[in-house]
């Protein structure tokens, strides 16, 4: 056998590591469902193409709909798993999001953006900014998806995400407001138990982004280092941590920033207590789960 078959070259427990031939080994899977019916709230799914040329796929969650003529918000959600792991097929964002779908009477979109390192960052940025380019597309109702066509109402979308998929739930927002996307209309933000950078250079983060310098000079790991936070899309934000989270300083700080900066927005804040990062992702039947939903549909119905 090649030396290089069997020696690591980098190794980020517990995520990935990388062998010196170049293989990637993650250190844990999520199991993907199949699109259909959910049986336990009657959402609808089914996976559509964001883009031929990358391969770059979304899942659209449906609500049982009570009139053909019915429009309903429309929340963009982008999964968590430090860029790395996970998926929009997921077995938990399916949970997740079924359920958010039915409470709230909303349609949500998760776009399944390229996992890093095979594909470096900021592939994942860009294949969610297309993702809500590609939403953006169906203002007129001539798009190429028949559930956004006949049941989103573009005029009321939010943009959500966890752990690192808030990050870039953030990033495509200030992108959105910077470029001036004008076909759809950004009522608010959900981000849930953010990850952002320190001043400690993040290892991980430097070798999925090459040129990044991993700290809290860059703007996609600093929003207060970014010169268009004033621009960005939506009215409001809600930001939720978790008390026992590693990363809840990192959401206390991301709060304060768009509190105190030029953005044009309210935003609010929500702690669980007793929990740890991503509680309601890992663990869905945590009685603390049922308030942070309920405080999620709040801020969505009350846009």
């Amino acid at each position: 056998m090649d030396s290089s078959e069997s020696e690591i070259a980098h190794d980020f427990p517990p995520y990935f590591k990388v062998y010196k031939d170049g293989r990637v080994e993650r250190y844990r899977a999520f199991p993907c469902v199949d699109a259909g019916i959910d049986p336990t709230t009657g959402v609808q799914s089914k996976d559509v193409m964001i883009s031929p040329e990358t391969g770059v796929k979304a899942r659209i969650f449906l609500p049982n709909i009570n009139s053909p003529g019915q429009k309903l918000p429309l929340l963009v959600h982008y999964h968590g798993g430090a860029f790395c792991l996970g998926s929009a097929f997921g077995v938990m964002s399916k949970h997740f999001l079924a359920s958010l779908v039915s409470q709230a009477n909303i349609i949500a979109i998760s776009v399944d953006y390229r996992l890093a390192p095979e594909h470096p960052l900021p592939i994942a940025y860009d294949d969610s900014w297309a993702g809500l380019q590609w939403v953006a597309a169906h203002f007129n109702g001539l798009g190429p998806e028949p559930w956004l066509n006949d049941h989103a109402d573009l005029g009321r979308v939010f943009l959500a995400g966890e752990s690192a998929g808030a990050n870039i739930a953030h990033y495509v927002a200030v992108q959105a407001g910077a470029t001036k996307l004008a076909s759809i209309k950004i009522h608010g933000l959900l981000i849930v138990h953010p990850f952002f950078g320190a001043k400690e250079p993040d290892e991980m983060y430097k070798y999925m982004c090459p040129g990044s310098s991993g700290s809290d000079d860059d703007p996609k790991l600093n929003p207060a280092a970014d010169p268009n936070l004033k621009n960005m899309a939506g009215d409001r934000v809600l930001v939720c941590v978790a008390e026992k989270d590693g990363l809840r300083n990192r959401g206390v700080a991301y709060y304060e920033t768009l509190a105190k900066s030029e953005w044009d927005g309210h935003v609010e804040f929500y702690e669980t207590s007793g929990e740890d990062h991503c509680f309601h992702m890992f663990r869905p039947d945590s009685e603390k789960v049922g308030p942070l939903i309920e405080k999620m549909i709040h801020f969505i119905n009350n846009a």
